[in-house]
């Protein structure tokens, strides 16, 4: 089985950073502890990466490094984001960057 996605504990650690700021939780009109279940559920799913070299700095944010260097370190086929324009770094170690739109048409055209 080929793994769709990949996570570093750093990321993951980011992810919950985010997602629980109180603003997040307000909007998305959820709880700390279901941020923590969605969390847990999203780690069973996602294929760990060990980050075993770290090519800091890349990008101009921090968050965005560590995006990479999981990409880079679980030797991802190509980064799927919506900002594309702040992972220009990626071309430079020949990681694709797709939109989710690009990704899904790649992935219709591959099953046909």
């Amino acid at each position: 089985m080929v793994s769709i996605a990949l996570a570093s504990v750093p990321l993951l650690l980011e992810y919950e950073s985010v997602l629980e700021r109180p603003g997040q939780l307000q909007a998305a009109r959820r709880s700390e502890a279901l941020t923590d279940a969605f969390l847990d559920a999203l780690c069973l799913l996602v294929e760990p990466v060990n980050l075993y070299f770290l090519w800091r700095p890349q990008a101009r944010d921090l968050a965005d490094d560590m995006v990479l260097e999981t990409a880079l370190n679980g030797r991802a086929a190509a980064l799927i984001t919506s900002n594309v324009k702040d992972f220009g770094a990626a071309e430079r170690f020949r990681l694709p960057v797709l939109t989710p739109g690009a990704f899904l048409r790649q992935l219709r055209e591959e099953k046909t």
